[in-house]
């Protein structure tokens, strides 16, 4: 019985589904945005808010890792963390970082560049207190990114944190809450045939304007 080899070089997959025209989109990115992830939404894409976050640490490393987008505005970007893990030391030494969508069932890719800020304390009590409480105790256990002795110190802390929290509201850490991503590039893909994809890029300008130009794919 015979197997077939597996050869990463042969994949190929050719888009076309979509698009995409500097002529019809909208002037201000973050409304093509919002277009974008609804039809991403209605499309049952699966983690849609799924966003690829990249820091750079104070040795001028890059650092990824994926990460939920929790909300967006006019402002920005937001997602939520522990301000001690690497990310936040990252972002605390250089608070420039990266936001990369894509979204396979849509041939579609959102790539993101901007200042990174902490939104206000109000602002992460209320996401925090709109969390299952299971996801509030986590914060607690975690000291994250700490090296751990195995999977049981863990499970242990978590345990203790829930038996101490019993009956009562958990408080936010003061460690833990929300950065909010300023934008001052945002790039639209669309995969097309024969890559030839559509790129789009917005910069911002001042007073909130943008220039929109096509990059080659």
């Amino acid at each position: 019985m015979s197997t077939k080899k597996l050869s990463i070089h042969t994949l190929r997959k050719n888009y076309g589904l979509y698009r995409l025209d500097e002529n019809y989109v909208s002037n201000n990115p973050l409304k093509q945005f919002e277009l974008w992830m609804n039809e991403a939404l209605q499309m049952n894409v699966k983690e849609p808010n799924a966003m690829n976050l990249s820091t750079v640490t104070q040795n001028r490393r890059p650092s990824s890792r994926i990460v939920l987008l929790r909300g967006f505005d006019k402002k920005g970007f937001v997602f939520y963390t522990n301000y001690l893990s690497v990310k936040g030391h990252n972002l605390a030494s250089n608070p420039f970082a990266a936001l990369t969508f894509f979204w396979p069932e849509l041939e579609k890719q959102v790539r993101i560049e901007g200042k990174v800020m902490k939104v206000s304390k109000a602002i992460s009590d209320a996401y925090f207190n709109s969390r299952p409480r299971e996801s509030q105790t986590g914060a607690w256990a975690s000291s994250q990114s700490e090296v751990l002795k195995n999977r049981g110190e863990l499970e242990e802390m978590f345990e203790n944190l829930t038996e101490k929290f019993k009956g009562k509201p958990i408080p936010r850490p003061k460690y833990w809450g929300g950065y909010c991503l300023i934008p001052d590039k945002i790039e639209f893909w669309q995969g097309r045939s024969n890559r030839l994809h559509d790129r789009i890029l917005y910069e911002k300008l001042k007073r909130d304007r943008w220039k929109i130009s096509r990059l080659a794919p």
